[in-house]
Order: C-alpha cells, then structure tokens, then sequence
C-alpha cells in the first residue's frame, strides 16, 4: 500500500529536508518516528527538497507499506506526540501504488517574506530588511518571469537535472502592513532558484539593476550573473498541487 503524508515544519534546526550522513534534516526525523510506530522501516519520498533554514507549511511524501495501516487518525496522533514540536504531520492519505509524490505534483508554489520592522516574534521566519525597496520595479521585473522558461542563471551549479526549463505561472511582490512577501508558483523549481530570484529582485528594488539588466540576467544562462541568494530564513514551501482526481481541490 502506497500512502501520502501532509505535513509541515520550521526549518530553522534541520539540514533542509532530505536526510545526510552528518547532519540532520527532516525527512530522517519523518523516518524513524514512522519506523517506531509502525514497528518496520520506512523510506519516505519528498514531493519537494528545501534547502537548511527554509520552512515549509505544506509539504508532500509517499511511503510504502506491506500491509495497510487499519487507522491513519490513530497513526497520526502517535506520530505527532513523539516528533519535535517544529514538525507537524497533518494526513495521511492511501493513494494508489504507482504515484509518486515527487513526479504527480502539478505545481509548487513559494513564498518570500520580507519584514520592513524589527520584530522579535518573526525572528528566523522573515527576512528583516529596512532598506528602501521600488517595489513597483520589482514587480515590472517579476512579469518576465512568466514568458521565460529557461532559469539556469538562478541555479545552483553543478546540480544534476536534465534542464533548466521551468513554467512560471505566478510572480508578484505583495505589501501588506510591514510584510512584504513574494509569492511564485511553477510547475518545478531548480536548486535555490526562489532565493536566487529574490536576491537578483532586490539588487532591482534598491536601483542597483533595470528591468533590462534582469531579463539579461535571463537570457545570459549564467549564474554568476544573478545575485546572491537571498537569506534562506524568508523562504517558505506553501503549497504543492496535484490532479483533482488524486487530491480532491477542497483537500489541498
């Protein structure tokens, strides 16, 4: 039996998602409470990777079982009471055998969130920045983004993907009291992209770039052109979609 589990979790203590040898990420802290209450390892597959520091407030896997688990409420309630407190399992759902929560996703979508304050109850879940920002240009530069498909300047080097090709179906920076937050959303994103975006979007925002100069950064393939990463603190995973027929819309 193949099953689905929602969960979420702060990212401020974790190596990222996926599990290394010598630090720690969340999906090995997913695995081994699965493993002491189902009584048998457990391999969970990530509908998506964040990278140290970056938070997620829904985020997909699937794992296999030999038997079907007789009460996901149950199994639930014991997962949650023995995971860190910044963890958070929300459902779990059978779903059948041969999707996968990586491939069957239609769509991730991010948020970046800016605080123009100082405020001690945000700390390490903003990005606290008080530098005059053109959010209007920011926003002009944005728009690029939707008749683009190649984003290999905003890439990490040296990751191994087939292409660099994305559909970016939103992008737009939004203002809401001292929140300034960037939302996007696509069908993939490529490693440390959303950061990259933002980083490139601010250097616009603070007059050191035109809208001419980013859709060079575009076109020029090359990621020493873009700028710097901005803080992974910001960076939120808010949503993964998928086929209505999987997960009915009212569920996601």
């Amino acid at each position: 039996m193949r099953y689905f589990l929602e969960f979420s979790y702060k990212g401020t203590a974790y190596n990222g998602w996926q599990k290394q040898k010598n630090s720690l990420g969340v999906q090995q802290v997913l695995e081994e409470a699965l493993a002491k209450v189902l009584r048998t390892t457990v391999e969970l597959t990530g509908s998506s990777r964040t990278d140290t520091g970056v938070h997620a407030s829904q985020q997909f896997a699937h794992f296999d079982l030999e038997n079907p688990t007789p009460d996901t409420d149950m199994l639930i309630y014991k997962l949650n009471g023995i995971i860190p407190r910044d963890i958070a399992v929300k459902r779990i759902l059978a779903v059948p055998e041969d999707v996968n929560s990586r491939f069957a996703a239609t769509h991730r979508k991010y948020e970046y969130r800016i605080s123009r304050l100082k405020n001690p109850f945000l700390i390490d879940e903003v990005y606290f920045l008080a530098a005059p920002l053109d959010v209007a240009a920011m926003n002009r530069a944005a728009a690029l983004l939707l008749i683009h498909h190649d984003f290999e300047s905003f890439s990490k080097v040296h990751t191994n993907v087939n292409n660099f090709r994305c559909t970016i179906s939103e992008a737009v920076w939004i203002e809401r009291d001292d929140l300034l937050v960037f939302h996007v959303q696509a069908n993939r994103f490529l490693r440390g992209m959303v950061r990259a975006l933002v980083g490139t979007l601010l250097e616009i925002g603070k007059g050191k770039k035109s809208m001419a100069d980013f859709e060079d950064i575009i076109l020029a393939k090359d990621r020493k052109k873009a700028g710097a990463q901005a803080p992974a603190e910001g960076l939120f995973l808010v949503e993964v979609g998928y086929p209505d027929s999987l997960i009915k819309p009212d569920e996601q």
